[in-house]
């Protein structure tokens, strides 16, 4: 289909490797590419930012979906002076989420997309608490038919786990305690992914300051990674190139032709 000579312009959302195999073919057909891929996107509380809108936000956009959302905030980042009280709250507030079938209204935590999925990320949560990382809930499959996994969080993440290197796509909320505010953008930064990124404080202007040092295409301030139709949606590094939805989603495939018209006694 790519190769097809009515093609002239593709653009794909999915994993990093699928990505790459369709930038490859497009590139010998000589063909735009807008690609929308991987993502781990960080979540930086600052030490101003309200504790209970916090614990709201993270549990319940973590969650959405079964943490299957590409710009889900899949890397919490908050200050260590608040990190104890900010996790006994998530984990007391995760013990009472209500897991069911995802057509119940009542219903805060459905399954996974498939059986094959669950595992992944099973394993991605077991081989990061095998080098380090502390489970501090879930972690298992639940014992009862379909993809079901408890909803997990995880700390003491440190480089060398899964858990730090890889998107986990599932309900897992991992949270990284740091000292200060440059320690989490740097944090924040110390990923192959760029997609989206959220920044939750009282103060809009220190909300910019960071935002503007955090390497993705998107971050919004006191609002998870979101959608609309009048913003450009896509990310950097290995999370892809090009937008989507708005003027400049439009001007993607749209090809810029220039006409000049120079009268005979021009100069030029």
């Amino acid at each position: 289909m790519i190769a097809h000579q009515y093609v002239r312009g593709i653009t794909f959302t999915g994993s990093e490797r699928a990505g790459s195999e369709i930038a490859s073919n497009a590139g010998k057909a000589l063909k735009k590419t807008v690609l929308e891929l991987g993502g781990s996107d960080p979540f930086i509380i600052l030490d101003d930012a309200d504790m209970e809108e916090a614990v709201e936000m993270v549990v319940e956009e973590r969650l959405s979906n079964a943490g299957q959302v590409c710009t889900s905030p899949k890397r919490i980042i908050i200050m260590e002076k608040v990190a104890e009280e900010f996790i006994r709250k998530v984990k007391e507030k995760v013990e009472n989420i209500k897991v069911g079938d995802p057509q119940d209204e009542q219903t805060e935590l459905g399954p996974l997309v498939s059986t094959d999925a669950m595992k992944k990320v099973l394993k991605q949560v077991s081989d990061s608490v095998e080098k380090g990382a502390k489970l501090v809930y879930g972690g298992k499959q639940l014992d009862r038919p379909g993809a079901f996994m408890e909803p997990t969080i995880l700390t003491n993440i440190t480089p060398e786990t899964v858990a730090y290197k890889e998107e986990i796509f599932g309900p897992v909320i991992c949270i990284y305690p740091v000292k200060d505010e440059q320690a989490a953008i740097d944090l924040a930064n110390d990923s192959i992914y760029g997609l989206g990124g959220s920044i939750l404080t009282k103060d809009e202007e220190r909300g910019i300051r960071v935002a503007r040092q955090i390497e993705t295409g998107m971050v919004y301030i006191n609002h998870v990674t979101a959608t609309a139709p009048e913003l450009p949606f896509g990310g950097v590094k290995n999370s892809g190139y090009g937008r989507e939805l708005s003027k400049e989603g439009m001007k993607e495939f749209v090809n810029k032709k220039l006409i000049r018209v120079t009268s005979t006694d021009a100069p030029y």
